[in-house]
């Protein structure tokens, strides 16, 4: 049932999303983070961000467990409209049904707010979020909910095609590179295409995230890159985002249950890659000595 959706769906682009969507990758991106040393810079880019709330859940567990790192994000969006709603981190909290939520006499700014905030959702933006979270990422005031001011320093919002061979050049390489949620939306060919240009953007070392897509491209890909799987917490984020394990077998972005008895199994239900081998670091006095040689 499940190949016969995938063959015959219309698939499209939708900006449905949630804050703290998948906690379980959360944790796995705080265990990469965790190896930095104090100080350095993370480079990380997230392509198809749509409303930013990925990007902003991402900034706020970084920054929660690393207050030292310089957190350099590019947030990237086909869609100019939404990387500008985006980039202000302004939503409504304000549930359908609510009263404040009815539009009638909003000013037009606040109406825009819900508007989009509520553009494509089936469910609350907020849903997974626990009140501590919300208390602790926006400031609250009415229906609105505002990104703190120290969670939107260091992210750079920028219109683009994720699947453009220049992107790699325009944002430079990267230690992360994100791209989740949206490949599942393109025909096989173009996401085979779009995965293979995203791996591309990742430092020697680096890492992908890579939900929401077909399992049969993204493993197909894996193994024609030679990406590695990252085995830790494999199993708590495959089943960690609960609206795409709701999905299968009926709808073409669902996500069918982690099977281990298949020989590729942490090749096909891994969500995150290591890209390439780490470059070796030099040893300064060997490097010095290099160079009094020359």
């Amino acid at each position: 049932m499940d190949r016969m959706v995938r063959l015959h769906a219309d698939r499209k682009q939708a900006f449905a999303t949630f804050f703290m969507r998948n906690r379980p990758e959360l944790e796995l991106l705080n265990r990469l983070v965790g190896c930095k040393s104090h100080g350095s810079r993370l480079d990380i880019a997230i392509l198809a961000c749509s409303k930013g709330a990925e990007v902003y859940s991402m900034a706020w567990a970084i920054r929660s467990k690393r207050p030292d790192i310089q957190l350099k994000i590019t947030a990237v969006d086909i869609s100019k409209e939404i990387v500008d709603f985006a980039s202000r981190g302004v939503y409504s909290v304000a549930r359908r049904g609510d009263t404040f939520a009815d539009q009638d006499g909003m000013p037009e700014r606040s109406a825009g707010v819900q508007r989009n905030t509520d553009r494509d959702q089936n469910a609350w933006i907020f849903e997974r979020m626990f009140h501590q979270e919300i208390a602790a990422i926006f400031e609250v005031e009415g229906s609105q909910a505002q990104i703190r001011p120290y969670l939107k320093q260091g992210i750079t919002w920028m219109c683009g095609d994720a699947s453009s061979s220049q992107l790699k050049e325009v944002l430079g390489p990267q230690d992360i590179v994100v791209a989740n949620r949206f490949l599942c939306h393109m025909q096989p060919e173009e996401a085979k295409a779009c995965l293979r240009n995203s791996a591309q953007m990742v430092k020697p070392g680096g890492h992908l995230f890579v939900s929401g897509i077909d399992l049969d491209v993204r493993s197909s890909v894996a193994l024609e890159m030679g990406l590695r799987p990252v085995t830790d917490l494999i199993r708590e984020i495959h089943d960690g985002d609960q609206s795409l394990r709701r999905g299968w077998p009926v709808e073409y972005w669902g996500l069918e249950p982690l099977d281990d008895t298949q020989p590729d199994w942490q090749t096909r239900y891994a969500s995150v890659f290591q890209v390439g081998d780490p470059e070796p670091a030099m040893d300064v006095e060997l490097a010095e000595v290099e160079h009094r040689g020359k």
